[in-house]
């Protein structure tokens, strides 16, 4: 299965991480669940700063695995906030994988939407509070 080449987004990535082989089955396949949590990380990253403090994810609204990650793959995850509601906030996750360094190779591996909510020191749920406007 081969993959178009794409260009990574022009901008810093929220995450940026090398699987290793026991992030990986016995054909150096990189484990759906170990991806799926460095997504719930990254997407985390925009939610927190959102929020101003902690949250908790509470749905994966949806998540597609396009082309498999392989060990040694650098991984490069963007995240974007799509969606701010009274408590909750929800994030889109792209995952780009560079492949053969010396190539340049690079694919779009995974895309997935979480949303969270923020939380209090009690881990309940509170109000996400408005921007600033400058």
């Amino acid at each position: 299965m081969t993959a178009p080449n794409t260009p990574l987004p022009d901008r810093i990535p929220d995450l940026r991480v090398m699987p290793m082989p026991a992030d990986a089955n016995a054909h150096g396949d990189v484990f759906g669940g170990w991806i799926m949590s460095q997504v719930d990380i990254a997407g985390a990253v925009q939610a927190i700063r959102r929020a101003n403090g902690r949250v908790a994810t509470v749905a994966v609204n949806s998540f597609l695995f396009k082309h498999p990650v392989f060990v040694g793959d650098l991984l490069s995850f963007y995240a974007d906030i799509v969606r701010v509601g009274r408590t909750s906030i929800t994030v889109f996750v792209e995952v780009y994988a560079q492949r053969n360094r010396l190539h340049d190779e690079c694919v779009k591996v995974t895309e997935a939407t979480l949303t969270y909510v923020a939380t209090d020191e009690q881990r309940r749920p509170r109000v996400v509070p408005e921007l600033r406007r400058s």
